[in-house]
């Protein structure tokens, strides 16, 4: 596999007083170590169902305090640590895309996002991205030209898997899939076309509520392991509510979804697309050793 190490001094020097980073939990700004190109030694013929990956729920959500934040690394540092699952959301307004948590502004827009992208991918061609895309605070139901627009703008068309169909890992190799969840024609896959648990409110941080968060997403993560191979599985470990901010449950989540993805370690299972707040670098690796 293709590990890039980080000076340790480097990240320490900007661990700030109540910042933690642990295998399973890092709200620091730089990840322990990098892994940016593990998909190259992924078989080509491999269908992208059948990968196992690091994703993060709302990608780009780095502002606006524990209730709003999701994520410390900038989207490139996701992308060189290993996540290769996008969760983006745009707020529009007059054909301009910009990136909210509700109605928290995410000082970036869709451009950026677009820039990000397509450069990691030039840089290691060997990897692909999965984008789920979906309108945020705004209602306009209506983002497909504006997306078209930034793309065009942004980057090239090229960039794109245009096709609903799954993807091998060969086709998909320097290509940008859009996960769609808005209306409009069809710019990649639909979003709606995987297995989905979400379970995303969490009243409180009490351990019932806890718990049960955690049991949507172990089962969720046993039917991955032995569902349809065809079909692609996206388990959700996030979660919050104005009791349950996002750090604060993933301080609780993560522990117990490194521990049982550890009690797996050596095996190759497929558990599809595993999507957290504030992973750390070792709960990345994990699931990527999967493949």
């Amino acid at each position: 596999m293709h590990i890039v190490l980080v000076g340790i001094l480097l990240g320490v020097a900007h661990l700030g007083q109540s910042a933690l980073q642990r295998p399973d939990y890092d709200d620091t700004p730089t990840p322990e170590f990098l892994y940016p190109s593990w998909m190259a030694d992924i078989p080509d013929t491999r269908p992208l169902s059948e990968v196992t990956m690091p994703g993060t729920h709302n990608t780009m959500a780095l502002y606006g305090g524990t209730l709003a934040q999701c994520n410390s690394w900038s989207l490139d540092r996701q992308l060189r640590a290993g996540v290769r699952f996008l969760d983006v959301r745009v707020r529009h307004v007059e054909g301009n895309l910009t990136i909210h948590h509700g109605v928290s502004y995410q000082w970036a827009h869709f451009g950026d996002v677009l820039e990000d992208v397509a450069a990691f991918l030039k840089q290691y061609p060997t990897e692909t991205v999965l984008m789920r895309l979906r309108e945020e605070l705004s209602e306009t139901r209506d983002i497909y030209w504006a997306v078209v627009h930034y793309v065009q703008q942004y980057t090239h068309w090229d960039l794109l898997w245009h096709n609903q169909l799954m993807p091998t890992m060969g086709e998909a190799r320097g290509k940008l899939i859009v996960l769609q969840d808005f209306f409009g024609p069809d710019l990649g896959m639909q979003y709606q076309s995987l297995e989905i648990a979400d379970d995303w409110k969490v009243p409180s941080l009490q351990l019932e509520n806890v718990d049960k968060k955690w049991k949507s997403i172990h089962n969720h993560l046993e039917k991955a392991a032995v569902g349809s191979r065809a079909r692609m599985f996206l388990t959700f470990s996030s979660g919050s509510s104005f009791l349950a901010h996002p750090n604060a449950l993933a301080k609780r989540i993560n522990p117990r979804l490194y521990d049982y993805l550890s009690t797996h370690n050596g095996e190759k299972k497929r558990f599809g697309i595993i999507t957290m707040d504030f992973p750390g670098a070792m709960l990345v690796k994990l699931i990527i050793d999967f493949n």
